[in-house]
């Protein structure tokens, strides 16, 4: 077209308008009419209409993704949409519930508390402290998470005072706390918050500043802050509505550092005022979770109850005596730490949650919107249909289906956590923190420019997901830390199996004590989709990845550097295998749920997810080509097949994101109507 004249290119461009203004869309029923009408405007078909199914069942595959509790999540979602509280709007005639982000920070914290009082009264948060068992504990967990679809604020508000809070009174605490404290802090006769994180430390516990001595004349603690470097600091409730705190502090005992132990202080009455010596301030606005009253709080020798100390790992007797059957001050840091993994399985779970929000609503948009035809007489292409769409989309698809799968392995493995496997719990759920998280920023981000200048508009979601869940990349641990504490749990799992010449047990590295895998030196279709093959290069990756970790960490030890200033050194190799055993556990739980269906259309289309999953996880990271695991050749068959497992997943787009189980009104109207969401009709709504 180049070159044409100005002239002869303006009548090409009229008559390709001239054809579009003519030109009516048919339907294969009447593709064999040859009159011609007018229809100049796009117009909105529901994709249930035009796509073609291929059926599996969306019920059984959504009970394997949510994992449990589906009556009881149903149940919930009708709770909070027929409450005006919940802000339903009329968008081209459906129904959306979603938190008024228009609000100014004030309202929507007291906007938020007024949730948390409805949800109370209508019974949701029975027996979350004082029941007892899995059955209640995954309720809660299925409960906390429809919460977070609605709002990440409402569920951040409701987790520091029953997770954080309620948790440590729970665990940190021994009888004489649970029959003071719990079941009022159920009823929210007590609010509580949990105040660890400091201006000065966050991620070092170890490192926090405030102090509390213990005074055996008048049989109290004396918390004290000393600098502004250990002012608490993010504190979820401080500034508005917490009445009580869990206070993490250093515990001096006649001169002696005891190391770091949690109390509990009232830091308002039941009528809001500030209790004496203690000092709030607000941390302000933020770039999301404004429904939540983070605050800054300083205690001025503020004293209370020798009682008031949580007990259950060490104690202090009336004159004064540190009592503790734990003897070691890092075995004793690390049981007052156990039962903080709850915060980061929450988190885990809250961000694949999330990515399947914004995943339902950019792929429901892309199987209704149109762009640009392929030839001069064609329709406008959906936008799905698009190879680069779905090599956009799909992957991202795959891997959050995965994830959910990993999601619901850590839920169960918390829930039935004994003394032993505590270390199994603190690195995955350390792992999966941090790779959920920061998938599901990715997926947000990829998901808004998905949706185009749509993808804008706070009432469609995607967009304003990004500021209200950027804070999990760092609140329960700074994700990059928590990847480095899975390679060096790795390392001491290592040098501990070398050094007993017993077999690995425990941490998945079993694989370990089989012989190495060989990978073929020229890969095929069928070896890349096989499970078999998708085990061996995961495992090979990690196996590898952490004997060169520990090669390189004991070369820096033999140049005269210690093992921490080793284990900074090797950072680059403390990643890599932190990602690979990830990766690797997140594989081995799709497997398993792949396992336990039956042979058909279910079966086959995790096993498309699965070898997605597999495939763009090879694809994503350089080590399979930087270490030798996959050669240049071998990596490009596998990029070839990654796209074409998008075209295979493309028909089954919908479904699968049907059976993500979440009602219409916790989408957004782009993910419908998206013309009569905009209509002039819907302008006085």
């Amino acid at each position: 077209m180049a070159s044409l004249s100005s002239s002869d290119r303006a009548s090409y461009r009229a008559s390709i308008l001239t054809k579009h203004l003519t030109q009516r869309h048919l339907s294969p029923l009447e593709s064999s009419s040859t009159s011609l009408e007018s229809s100049i405007c796009a117009q909105y078909s529901p994709p249930e209409l035009t796509e073609r199914t291929i059926g599996f069942d969306v019920v059984e595959m959504r009970k394997l993704m949510d994992g449990h509790n589906w009556e009881d999540r149903d149940w919930l979602f009708g709770v909070m949409i027929q409450s005006n509280l919940f802000c339903p709007r009329n968008r081209g005639g459906r129904i959306f519930v979603s938190p008024d982000y228009n609000q100014s920070m004030e309202q929507q914290r007291e906007m938020t508390m007024k949730r948390v009082e409805y949800l109370l009264e209508r019974g949701v948060f029975e027996r979350w402290l004082t029941g007892s068992g899995v059955d209640d504990e995954m309720r809660k967990f299925a409960f906390l998470e429809i919460c977070g679809m609605f709002d990440h604020s409402l569920a951040i508000k409701i987790g520091v005072h029953f997770f954080l809070w309620g948790g440590a009174v729970q665990f940190f605490g021994t009888k004489r706390h649970h029959d003071k404290w719990l079941k009022d802090s159920e009823n929210y006769a007590i609010k509580g918050c949990f105040a660890m994180t400091e201006l000065g430390h966050g991620s070092n516990v170890r490192g926090i500043e405030t102090i509390t001595t213990y005074d055996s004349n008048t049989g109290e603690f004396v918390i004290d802050t000393p600098c502004e470097s250990a002012q608490k600091y993010w504190i979820g409730g401080a500034a508005n509505h917490a009445t009580h705190t869990i206070v993490f502090s250093q515990l001096i005992i006649n001169g002696n550092s005891q190391g770091v132990h949690a109390f509990i202080a009232q830091i308002r009455d039941g009528d809001g005022n500030i209790s004496p010596n203690v000092r709030i301030a607000d941390c302000g606005l933020k770039i999301g979770l404004n429904g939540v009253d983070n605050g800054r709080l300083w205690f001025d020798k503020v004293r209370i109850p020798r009682e008031n100390l949580l007990n259950s790992v060490a104690d202090v007797s009336p004159d004064g005596q540190y009592l503790s059957a734990i003897k070691d001050p890092d075995q004793r840091f690390a049981a007052f730490l156990a039962p903080l993994t709850s915060g980061r399985v929450t988190i885990a779970v809250s961000a694949i949650y999330s990515a399947k929000i914004s995943l339902a609503i950019a792929i429901r948009y892309s199987l209704t919107r149109r762009a640009f035809s392929v030839s001069p007489n064609g329709d406008e292409v959906l936008l799905l249909d698009y190879p680069t769409h779905q090599r956009r989309l799909l992957p991202l698809l795959a891997k959050t289906c995965a994830m959910s799968f990993g999601a619901n392995y850590l839920k169960r493995i918390y829930v039935r956590r004994t003394p032993e496997a505590n270390k199994t719990i603190h690195v995955v759920s350390s792992a999966f923190k941090a790779a959920f998280s920061w998938h599901n920023m990715k997926t947000l981000q990829e998901c808004r420019e998905a949706c185009g200048g749509q993808g804008l508009k706070t009432e469609n979601r995607v967009g304003h997901l990004k500021g209200e869940h950027d804070v999990q990349s760092t609140f329960e641990g700074d994700n990059n830390v928590l990847m480095q504490q899975i390679s060096k749990a790795l390392i001491g799992e290592y040098i501990a199996a070398q050094k007993k010449r017993k077999p690995f047990k425990g941490l998945g590295l079993e694989h370990m004590n089989d012989p190495c895998p060989v990978i073929p030196s020229q890969l095929t279709v069928s070896t890349v989709r096989s499970s078999q093959f998708q085990s061996a290069i995961f495992c090979l990756r990690e196996r590898d990845l952490l004997s060169r970790f520990v090669t390189e960490v004991s070369q820096y030890q033999s140049q005269g550097e210690s093992k921490e200033k080793a284990l900074i050194l090797s950072y680059q190799l403390a990643e890599d295998l932190g990602r690979a055993f990830t990766e690797k556990a997140v594989l081995q739980t799709i497997l398993e749920a792949e396992a336990s269906v039956s042979d058909g259309s279910l079966k086959n289309v995790l096993g498309l997810l699965r070898s997605m999953y597999a495939l763009i996880s090879l694809e994503e990271d350089a080590a399979f080509l930087r270490y030798g695991y996959l050669s240049p050749e071998n990596a490009a068959v596998v990029r070839k097949e990654v796209t074409k497992l998008c075209s295979n997943l493309r028909p089954h787009a919908l479904s699968v994101v049907k059976s993500f189980g979440i009602p219409d009104a916790f989408l957004s109207p782009i993910a419908f109507d998206w013309i009569a969401a905009n209509s002039w009709s819907s302008v006085s709504q």
